[in-house]
């Protein structure tokens, strides 16, 4: 089930497995800042980011099997080795119990590795999905196909899940969210431009090749794929955009089922939630309500021989990663080569181990914070959190453009922010999740039908505030709003983030600012609409609300006019929420930072002050190269900018790293002071 309005450090989407040092071993000490990675004929002025990291760019080139390669991906590549040790220790158990997580988790990933076994069976492990689509007779029939799909993770049309009531944050309720597209963004079907009209010949082709690799002769094939790209088409012309679907208000409306049948009469709801083995919904928030009376008109245009086709191509798509080889490198031609520039696919274990720790996440998890993830790291975060919180609390008291009311409610919604470190408090339990040896499709399925399951039992109850929705083992942190919550999981708790070798001013310039950003989520142009109880309720007075959409729209101008790849820039409006995030956390962890001082003068370090420290901490968090393929599609995509503008943008708006590094109007990325955005 689709988890949304939760705002993360780094794109949703990307999970990035690791495992950190285990106490018991001898760990090499990671260098804090390393010289040997700035490029020094730069001035820090012109350009921050690279200064920082410019050597460390031109020495780590994207691998093949990346779209972009830094940090976080560095990460991943020298501590997956880690994870499948663990695994590998848990798979080698034969004699382990059946039904025990050992035995899950083994048989899990064995079958993910069975490539023999997998190219064998081809595409008869999806056979029986593929029969029971080609036997749908009637409008009905889809409608009630599309609830088999959605309970074994394959969300065709519309995401159905569980989440908290966003204007009654205790309780759980039933949430539709669009879908139904191949491509990964709106904008790819509407756009007339010629980089989106070759996209989609691109997609045809391959739409046309995956049909073939299911059996259907070539002519058939691309008539199937012409059937797929016109009903997608139409989709996306009742779809709103990402930048659309960003305002939490707009994506809020509460109906029952009787008003969704008025509402989308040509869907038959009714038969979907019966199929659901959901008679009685209660009430349902329709996050897009054009969309969803839209696709009542998209329905009723088609065929359900021409339905039939589009859902054979969804079953396809979404199994494609965990079927033979020839499937399997044609939607990396596609999605890999073609969308992202990515050259190779990644070796098959890690993908496994991905999926196997998606599957089986907490399972997992547990077994990694055992051994890999130390108590002091917990209780180190714990004191850092709490200093943050500190000096923003310090800040909103001091707001020169936020009235005393307002103020009174910033600090009460702040201070009732929970925090999350580390790992859950209570386990998910697996014990009705059935594993096999001999599918890894099977299992796929089992893991996406477990969570599914989880799901539906949630609607109509309170919310489990003790709730993850990340791993320990993912290098990510993020914001809720509907619990108002901060939560980071182990796996961001190491170098870069989190050095234990490293000085303070260090620490605080990266995982200090981690945890400002998400605090400040709480406070950016949308997470500010949420009220400490995580209800959606404007607290704010009308005065105040224009006074920080004024200072928004001052740094929302400084992202839209970063260039990029020459003639392109950073979509300011997309990406506010972690724009503000990123100004926040920065002006938040280093005025935590003073005050863990107490008024000491700490020495320079390597010919740096503290100040550039911290700062020259924060900007090599998101060192990093990416293709001009994958910046092209991030660009649209992302609600986050890219690295570079996360770095070269904010700093320049701070006074106090104007001044570490003796920045002034000759400086190519200096901001004159009438023109900074101050907001937290």
């Amino acid at each position: 089930m689709k988890k949304i309005f939760i705002y993360s450090l780094i794109m949703a989407g990307m999970i990035v497995l690791n495992a950190c040092c285990d106490e018991k071993n001898e760990q090499p000490m990671t260098k804090a800042i390393d010289p040997a990675n700035m490029d020094t004929n730069l001035k820090p002025g012109d350009d921050f980011f690279r200064y920082v990291n410019g050597t460390w760019m031109a020495n780590n080139p994207i691998p093949p099997q990346y779209s972009m390669y830094g940090a976080f991906h560095q990460l991943y590549d020298e501590n997956q080795e880690n994870l499948k040790v663990l695994v590998e220790e848990v798979s080698a158990d034969q004699n382990a119990k059946h039904g025990s997580v050992s035995q899950k988790i083994r048989d899990f990933y064995n079958s993910g590795m069975d490539t023999t076994r997998i190219d064998e069976v081809g595409i008869k492990a999806i056979q029986p999905e593929l029969y029971a689509i080609s036997n749908l007779a009637t409008k009905k029939d889809v409608s009630r196909h599309v609830a088999e799909m959605h309970k074994v993770g394959l969300n065709t049309l519309f995401y159905f899940y569980a989440s908290a009531d966003q204007k009654n944050s205790v309780m759980e309720i039933a949430n539709f969210y669009q879908a139904g597209l191949g491509l990964p963004d709106v904008d790819y079907y509407t756009n007339d431009d010629e980089r989106s009209q070759k996209l989609r010949n691109d997609y045809l082709d391959h739409l046309s090749r995956m049909f073939v690799l299911k059996g259907d002769e070539k002519e058939r094939a691309d008539k199937n794929a012409k059937t797929v790209l016109d009903i997608e088409m139409d989709i996306a012309k009742v779809s709103k955009t990402r930048l659309e679907r960003r305002d939490a208000e707009k994506n809020y409306h509460k109906v029952t089922l009787e008003e969704l049948n008025e509402l989308s009469p040509d869907f038959d709801w009714t038969a979907y939630f019966e199929t659901l083995g959901l008679e009685d919904p209660g009430d349902i928030n329709v996050g897009q309500k054009d969309f969803i009376a839209g696709l009542s008109t998209v329905m009723k245009k088609y065929s359900v021989d021409d339905w039939k086709v589009y859902l054979i191509w969804n079953l396809i798509d979404a199994s494609a990663n965990y079927l033979s080889k020839d499937i399997v490198e044609q939607n990396f031609e596609f999605f890999g080569k073609t969308l992202s520039g990515q050259q190779e696919l990644q070796p098959r274990w890690k993908r496994v181990m991905g999926t196997t720790s998606n599957g089986l996440g907490e399972a997992i998890g547990q077994l990694y914070v055992e051994k890999y993830f130390p108590p002091s790291s917990k209780e180190r975060m714990d004191e850092l959190v709490e200093n943050l919180r500190k000096a923003f609390a310090g800040r909103i008291k001091k707001l020169d453009w936020m009235s005393e009311k307002t103020k009174e409610e910033a600090l009460a919604k702040l201070d009732r922010i929970t925090v999350k470190i580390g790992y859950p408090q209570k386990w998910k339990d697996y014990s009705s999740m059935d594993v096999v040896a001999d599918s890894y499709i099977k299992n796929v399925r089992a893991a996406n039908v477990y969570e599914f399951k989880r799901g539906l039992k949630k609607i109509g109850n309170p919310v489990d505030k003790t709730e993850w929705h990340m791993t320990p083992q993912t290098v990510n942190a993020y914001y809720n709003p509907t619990n108002n919550e901060i939560v980071f999981p182990a796996g961001i708790l190491q170098p870069p983030f989190f050095n234990g070798d490293a000085d303070d001013a260090v620490n605080y310039g990266a995982i200090g600012v981690v945890i400002g950003h998400e605090m400040t989520h709480g406070f950016d142009d949308q997470g500010r609409k949420y009220d400490k109880d995580g209800n959606m309720n404007d607290w704010w007075t009308e005065e105040d609300a224009e006074r920080f959409t004024a200072k928004t729209k001052i740094l929302g101008a400084q992202y839209d006019k970063f260039s990029m790849l020459d003639s392109l820039h950073v979509d300011g409006a997309l990406t506010m929420g972690e724009n503000i995030a990123d100004l926040g956390g920065l002006s938040i962890s280093y005025d935590a930072y003073q005050m863990s001082l107490n008024g000491d003068e700490p020495a320079d370090i390597d010919g740096f002050t503290d100040d550039q420290r911290f700062y020259m901490g924060y900007a090599q968090v998101w060192r990093g190269n990416i293709r001009d393929k994958e910046l092209l599609r991030r660009l649209k995509e992302d609600v986050h900018s890219p690295g570079e503008a996360r770095v070269n943008v904010p700093i320049f708006n701070l006074d106090i790293f104007l001044a570490a590094f003796d920045i002034s109007n000759e400086d190519a990325l200096y901001i004159p002071k009438e023109e900074r955005a101050y907001i937290w």
